[in-house]
């Protein structure tokens, strides 16, 4: 069995072949299109070898030509390999070598290959949040704008009628007034563009069987739900809820050593996306469920809001884990009240 590690790059990639006692066998460096690499894989004798290569920028691609032509792949996480395997000498050469020994010896420290079907949901709900955050940089481009004339608006809604009614009356300079018009009009295009991408996200999630049993717990709407269904995908990769928040990044990191046992801050590794809507969730939780209303206040008197903030949204995912496992939702608020 050959074992060959590929170095993706958006032009040129470099493929290397190492057979059962390490010895390089194949090597090539090919332009990076699927008829290039259909071409160098035809020189291998189909069944005789298994490819792996790394999480790097844009291998959707190469994943889906492997599996359509029935290539056994691999998916190597790029910080884990990089403690493995560090080296003095780093080129892509090297790097093809690296990830095909790894596979070779079966200390390839694997990721999970999203199917099609994953990834487009998750560029979905990226989208929605990339366009949020744009919309809120704008919105605080015209708070800034007032704060450096000392204008401080009554209402509490800056963008809503009043909000509008009182930015065209308000007395500004007229470089000033005019990067508020060009952010309001900025504002109106991305909810408009946001507004499109939710009406999306209806069609591809309303029918997804863990919707209902996910917006039954407190502080997850349509928004998170979805955002969690598409992160997470399938709920069976995780043995239990610990390993789904460690993959959120929302466990803490660890340094020990004998008696000696140091606990940090979270680790933010894995899926950013799934950790921040739930920290939004979290932030944003009304506070109506008296179980998570004490559970965060308990957490606060003792580690500051923040760290309870924290905790709340890894509580979140833990009941979300078992409202996607069980299809009749978690215990705590399943889907048909008892």
């Amino acid at each position: 069995m050959v074992s060959v590690g590929i170095d993706l790059h958006r032009r040129r990639s470099d493929l290397v072949g190492v057979d059962g006692l390490g010895s390089v066998v194949w090597k090539r460096r090919i332009p990076s299109s699927p008829a290039d690499f259909l071409r160098v894989f035809g020189e291998l004798e189909p069944g005789s070898f298994e490819v792996a290569f790394e999480a790097t920028y844009g291998w959707g691609w190469l994943a889906d030509l492997l599996q359509d032509v029935g290539i056994p792949a691999h998916m190597s996480h790029p910080l884990a390999t990089k403690a493995i395997s560090s080296a003095r000498v780093k080129n892509d050469t090297v790097d093809a070598t690296t990830l095909a020994q790894l596979l070779r010896t079966h200390l390839l420290p694997e990721a999970w290959i999203a199917p099609p079907q994953a990834r487009e949901a998750r560029r979905l709900v990226r989208s929605r949040a990339a366009l949020v955050r744009i919309r809120s940089r704008l919105r605080c481009q015209v708070h800034a704008v007032l704060a450096d004339h000392g204008i401080v608006p009554e209402m509490s809604d800056l963008f809503g009628v009043g909000g509008r009614r009182f930015l065209a009356e308000v007395s500004l300079p007229p470089l000033s007034r005019n990067r508020i018009i060009t952010c309001l009009r900025l504002i109106d295009a991305v909810t408009s563009e946001l507004d499109s991408v939710d009406q999306e996200m209806r069609v591809v999630f309303r029918a997804h069987p863990a919707l209902p049993r996910l917006v039954r717990i407190p502080g997850v709407g349509f928004v998170t739900a979805a955002t969690v269904i598409a992160e997470v995908w399938d709920v069976s990769r995780f043995a239990h809820p610990e390993q789904l928040c460690s993959w959120a990044g929302l466990t803490p990191t660890e340094h020990s050593s004998a008696e000696h046992t140091r606990r940090g801050h979270i680790s933010k590794q894995g899926s950013r996306w799934l950790r921040w809507i739930l920290v939004e969730a979290a932030t944003n939780h009304s506070g109506s469920d008296p179980n998570l209303r004490r559970f965060e206040s308990r957490i606060a008197r003792r580690r500051g809001l923040k760290i309870a903030r924290l905790a709340l949204a890894r509580r979140l995912l833990t009941l979300c884990f078992y409202a996607l496992r069980d299809p009749e939702g978690c215990a705590a608020y399943p889907l048909v009240a008892a």
